[in-house]
């Protein structure tokens, strides 16, 4: 394989990479529905070690508006409720004995509109990565073609190619980001 084949191999694989990373940050970002993915990020003090709530329990959905985690350990239950109150996802959790029941209160207007500022915000900084991808590897083809390593013809293809791949990913971001948005305007 050649080097300008590798440095568009490398970009794309750096720029998924950057979406990999917005998609999870965006799901953690509260929605009027009850979504797993909400809390199984939540570290709870297991033992004095903290743990992701997604490796002491089980979350589901039963319902729209409603998680239910059921601890595989019943002792840890008690620190699972603290620590799910404590996040700062304002919920309040019930102890069941051996389930948590979470109800998803409604989102009030001006919560979502935070909420919304945080998606921009999360979306902004995965273009700012995608475009910081880019810039490296501009860096890179100017010293290839300052070392003599690639033709001027070359070089202007690639930029051509890895300029292209990059307004690609800022519109996936893009994408990604309204998606979420409207998901969060939804009532």
């Amino acid at each position: 394989m050649n080097s300008e084949e590798e440095m568009l191999n490398d970009a794309r694989a750096h720029m998924d990479k950057s979406l990999d990373i917005l998609r999870r940050e965006l799901s953690t970002v509260r929605t009027g529905r009850a979504n797993p993915a909400l809390i199984e990020h939540i570290h709870v003090d297991y033992y004095g070690a903290p743990t992701p709530l997604l490796q002491l329990a089980t979350i589901s959905s039963p319902e729209p508006r409603q998680l239910i985690v059921q601890p595989y350990d019943r002792s840890a239950t008690g620190s699972i409720e603290k620590a799910i109150r404590s996040s700062d996802l304002g919920l309040n959790p019930a102890n069941e004995g051996t389930l948590i029941r979470i109800v998803i209160p409604q989102l009030t207007e001006e919560r979502r509109r935070d909420l919304v500022k945080v998606v921009h915000k999360r979306t902004e900084e995965a273009k700012v990565s995608i475009r910081n991808v880019r810039r490296d590897e501009m860096d890179r083809l100017k010293k290839l073609r300052k070392d003599k390593q690639i033709s001027e013809d070359e070089a202007s293809v690639v930029e051509e190619a890895l300029q292209k791949l990059t307004d690609r990913y800022i519109k996936e971001a893009d994408t990604i980001g309204q998606a979420k948005e409207q998901e969060m305007l939804e009532v």
